[in-house]
């Protein structure tokens, strides 16, 4: 595949579809990832090499969304594949509510930005309107904010996540919450607690919205 093309098996799917093709909604994330994937908007698109749509079910219950591609994503053009993605998996699937590929995960930015320094306010505002058409698209009954951009881009604030945890937001109708990045748990392990308390919440909610 060609630098920023995201590499694509011969049935047509790409990589990041991991349940069947078979939904409007599968149909719909591929046919606007191909839309996108080529996006020269910001400067990061003359840096990246490949794009990073994001991965996971179309029809997820849940979507995880971070900040940006870090090396092993921008290297694999799939999200969330290096050691802090290896750790987010063991968060997901602690739960025993959700396996990795039955959620969707994402970043704001699609683009890795150079050295891993913070997506700039900028770049957020080209992203983010990619990342709200995922939302509508996929539909998810429940958000979880993955660290300080993520829901900062999302709730429109400059709070940090000390002090949008513990609480519910909303994203134009759906119920939101806040945690942790995983690579904050890489550097400081008292986060772990946190995020545990954070991930209870979220799968108390996703219950009572079934039973509904």
């Amino acid at each position: 595949s060609l630098p920023g093309e995201t590499p694509s098996d011969p049935s047509g799917a790409p990589p990041w579809l991991t349940q069947s093709v078979e939904s409007i909604q599968a149909m719909e994330l591929m046919a606007f990832d191909r839309d996108i994937c080529q996006c020269l908007n910001c400067p990061l698109g003359s840096t990246r090499k490949n794009f990073v749509f994001g991965s996971g079910n179309p029809q997820a219950p849940v979507l995880f969304v971070g900040e940006a591609p870090g090396a092993d994503e921008d290297e694999k053009g799939l999200p969330f594949v290096g050691k802090a993605g290896q750790l987010l998996t063991k968060i997901i699937e602690s739960t025993k509510t959700w396996k990795r590929e039955e959620v969707f995960i994402c970043n704001v930015l699609k683009c890795r930005p150079p050295g891993n320094r913070t997506p700039l306010p900028e770049e957020v505002e080209q992203c983010r309107p990619y990342l709200e058409e995922q939302i509508r698209i996929i539909r998810p009954k429940l958000i979880m904010a993955l660290g300080a951009s993520a829901a900062q881009a999302l709730l429109k604030t400059k709070d940090s996540v000390g002090k949008l945890r513990n609480k519910w937001h909303e994203f134009e109708g759906v119920p939101l919450r806040v945690t942790y990045h995983p690579a904050a748990l890489l550097r400081f392990d008292g986060y772990k607690k946190d995020v545990w308390e954070d991930m209870k919440e979220l799968t108390a909610k996703y219950q009572q919205i079934k039973e509904k």
